[in-house]
């Protein structure tokens, strides 16, 4: 692989994720450690872990992300948009939601987008991703819920929980960033491990990358950084 991104550059694009319902104190202390390390731009918890994120980030620059309805999109809009306000109010600068994906399925374009936008409104100041979870949906699927989310004011477009059948693909991100345009952004997940997927995402038009691989991506990175053109070509 050509090398042209640094690892620094990298690091800034990728939300280090822990989601796993296994996970523990120690491990989540540990995701915060890596990602104050190698500089990532947010971590990805679950809801329970962000206060304890929050106080472990609180001496760097790295963002706090959690995700609402996650993984499924199947709770009401109520709940949701309170899921939402407790973790921001609890620190969170980011909030990952699941749409309503049955509702997407069903083609209720406008209950999507209301369900997105209460989120939105109960996120405020924080930035909201919808994640869209492309492997349940046609071409013409991701087409809409793409234009429901940017309706909705959604800041990114989201692939993938990572739980459901399939994840990101270069194919769907260069989808979903031409249907959005610079309106908003795209963030790709779910099956990145490597830094070829990074920089195949990232040229195929995502601005951020969810990975729980992102430490063995940056080590990949930093090897690939102390090899000579010539090397590389």
């Amino acid at each position: 692989m050509k090398k042209k991104w640094t690892s620094l550059m990298l690091a800034k694009v990728i939300d280090h994720t822990l989601l796993k319902a296994t996970a523990t104190e120690d491990q989540i202390k540990a995701l915060c450690v890596e990602a104050k390390e190698f500089g990532f731009k947010a971590v990805c918890v679950n809801p329970y872990w962000v206060p304890l994120c929050v106080r472990e980030l609180a001496d760097s620059d790295v963002l706090v992300a959690t995700v609402v309805g996650f993984p499924l999109g199947a709770n009401a809009s109520l709940i949701k948009a309170e899921e939402a306000r407790l973790a921001v109010a609890q620190g969170a600068d980011e909030i990952d939601m699941v749409i309503n994906i049955g509702k997407a399925k069903a083609g209720d374009w406008a209950a999507v987008r209301d369900d997105i936008a209460g989120v939105v409104q109960a996120s405020r100041p924080a930035i909201v991703k919808a994640i869209i979870e492309t492997c349940y949906l046609t071409q013409e699927e991701k087409i809409a819920a793409c234009e429901a989310a940017i309706s909705a004011g959604a800041t990114f477009v989201k692939t993938s929980t990572g739980f459901g059948t399939g994840g990101a693909t270069v194919e769907d991100v260069s989808l979903m960033k031409r249907t959005i345009g610079e309106v908003a952004h795209v963030k790709a997940s779910g099956g990145i491990k490597t830094c070829e997927d990074v920089v195949s995402m990232l040229e195929a038009g995502a601005s951020r990358i969810g990975a729980s691989a992102g430490v063995a991506i940056m080590r990949e990175s930093e090897a690939l950084d102390n090899k000579s053109p010539e090397q590389l070509s």
